[in-house]
């Protein structure tokens, strides 16, 4: 390197500065990131531009950031959401994965990046079959779109902008949650709530149940977003969806290896306290030894039943 070169890099990085100071944010014609600041974010900064943003734009080069930042009132609902899923999961009986905020590109025609979102949540249900984006940014054609996108709308309005965004991309399904926590910078006319926007024909139209996870409705995902502990109510709801999932495909509870090890346990306490006052502790103990190396649950269910009909040690798994 010359020992010219110090001294251009320094002109260089003079002269991009004089420019981000005199710079104006451009307008975009149809959208608008109601809650969010506009900043210069150059196409050679984007990939490696680490904070959260809403959006960028490589035309105009700008991002548009949250401001205020974040507050916990803004990611308690996504966070809750990745906690929902995996409960539905293990009563559906196989995984679901969330990638939070990740980054959602568009790709111009020369392979760089066009146009840049984050949601606040993103969810693949069916991870084991889906193209993942294992990268950690997920790429409009390369990859499968996530189930469902959640954006919660503590002091923006993804309405304006986003939503338009995520329809013309082609997201199959978005939710947008408005915390009842208030905030004294949303509008009043943003009442709490959860919008379900399905694709269909290419455009967004408004349900009051999800597509996705059929059964769960708009006022159950509101409600169960916005708890700060899970109710009995919301739990009863993440069963009843969960089960519907797994009759769909084939699976249950039993096939989550942590809800099949808790029904073992509950079925083993439950036969050893049977066998213990019908036939006495001392004469059940092989009966106890088989009981700890069986993992069927019907076979368990079966021994039960022989117990209830038996008198002596005789007949029950384990006898010699």
């Amino acid at each position: 390197m010359s020992s010219a070169q110090p001294i251009l890099d320094v002109a260089r990085s003079l002269s991009e500065r004089r420019a981000d100071d005199a710079w104006t944010a451009p307008a975009l014609p149809g959208l608008e990131f109601p809650g969010c600041i506009p900043r210069r974010v150059r196409r050679s900064e984007i990939e490696a531009y680490e904070e959260r943003l809403e959006f960028w734009d490589a035309r105009t080069e700008t991002a548009w950031v949250c401001e205020p930042p974040v507050t916990a009132a803004h990611e308690r609902p996504s966070r809750a959401l990745t906690a929902l899923a995996e409960r539905i999961a293990a009563v559906r009986g196989s995984p679901v994965t969330c990638f939070g905020s990740l980054s959602l590109i568009l790709l111009d025609a020369a392979g760089a990046p066009r146009r840049v979102m984050q949601p606040d949540e993103s969810l693949y249900l069916r991870p084991v079959s889906a193209n993942l984006p294992h990268s950690g940014d997920m790429v409009v054609g390369e990859h499968d779109f996530p189930d469902v996108v959640l954006e919660v709308d503590h002091t923006t309005d993804a309405r304006r902008g986003k939503l338009k965004l995520y329809e013309a991309w082609g997201f199959p399904e978005v939710w947008i949650h408005v915390p009842t926590a208030p905030s004294p910078s949303r509008a009043k006319s943003r009442l709490p709530g959860l919008t379900i926007h399905l694709l269909e024909g290419g455009a967004y139209r408004v349900s009051s149940v999800s597509r996705a996870i059929p059964g769960w409705t708009a006022d159950e995902i509101h409600a169960a977003l916005d708890e700060t502990a899970r109710s009995a109510k919301t739990l009863g709801v993440l069963e009843r969806v969960g089960l519907t999932l797994g009759a769909r495909e084939g699976t249950g509870p039993d096939d989550d290896p942590l809800l099949r090890s808790q029904r073992l346990t509950a079925q083993r306490q439950l036969l050893r306290r049977l066998a213990d006052r019908k036939i006495g502790r001392a004469a059940a103990a092989e009966f106890v030894r088989w009981l700890e190396t069986e993992t069927d649950p019907a076979r368990l269910a079966e021994a039960g039943e022989r117990i209830i009909d038996c008198a002596t040690v005789d007949g029950l798994p384990g006898d010699a």
